[in-house]
C-alpha cells in the first residue's frame, strides 16, 4: 500500500513552502505582539522601581524577543532572496529549521515574560513552580505531542 502523495520535489517543496509560511504568520503575530509590548516597558515610570534582578531577567527577555522575531521573520527574507533560483526544497529544509528555532526562542521569550510579571505582580514563593508549570504545558503542545505522533504515526 503506497502512502504519501505521488508529487515531484519541486511540488512537495511547494506545498511545503505553503504549509510553512501559514504556520510562520501565525507564530510571528504572536512574537511580533509580545515584543511590541516588551519594547514598551522600559518607558514606564514602572521600570525604575524593579530591582536589579527583575531588570536584568526583563533585559534577557527583550534580547530572546528580538531573537524570536528575527528566527520567524527569517524564512520570509530567505525565500525573498532565493526565490527562482531553484533551491526551493533547500529553503523549505532550511526555513523549517528556523521556525523551529523561532519556536524555541519564542517559548523562551514567553517563560522569562511570564516570570517578570509574576515577581512583580507578587513575591510568593510559587512562581517559580507556577512557571514551570506553564513551560511543562508549552513543551508539551508545541513538542510532546508533536513529536509523539510523528513517532507514533510515521515510518520514517
Amino acid at each position: 500500500m503506497r502512502r504519501g502523495r505521488n508529487e515531484t520535489e519541486e511540488e512537495r517543496a511547494d506545498r511545503m513552502w505553503q504549509e510553512l509560511i501559514q504556520e510562520v504568520r501565525v507564530a510571528q503575530m504572536g512574537v511580533q505582539i509580545l515584543f511590541g509590548f516588551l519594547l514598551t516597558v522600559v518607558f514606564t515610570e514602572k521600570y525604575e522601581e524593579l530591582t536589579d534582578t527583575d531588570q536584568m531577567i526583563y533585559l534577557v527577555t527583550v534580547v530572546l524577543g528580538a531573537c524570536a522575531t528575527g528566527a520567524l521573520i527569517g524564512p520570509v527574507a530567505l525565500h525573498r532572496l532565493v526565490a527562482g533560483r531553484r533551491v526551493k526544497p533547500q529553503a523549505v529544509r532550511l526555513a523549517s529549521r528556523l521556525t523551529l528555532l523561532g519556536l524555541v526562542l519564542l517559548l523562551a521569550t514567553t517563560t522569562a515574560s511570564l516570570l517578570l510579571i509574576l515577581r512583580v505582580a507578587t513575591h510568593d514563593g510559587f512562581v517559580p513552580y507556577l512557571v514551570a508549570g506553564v513551560v511543562g504545558w508549552y513543551l508539551l503542545c508545541w513538542f510532546v505531542l508533536p513529536l509523539w505522533t510523528r513517532y507514533r504515526h510515521t515510518s520514517q
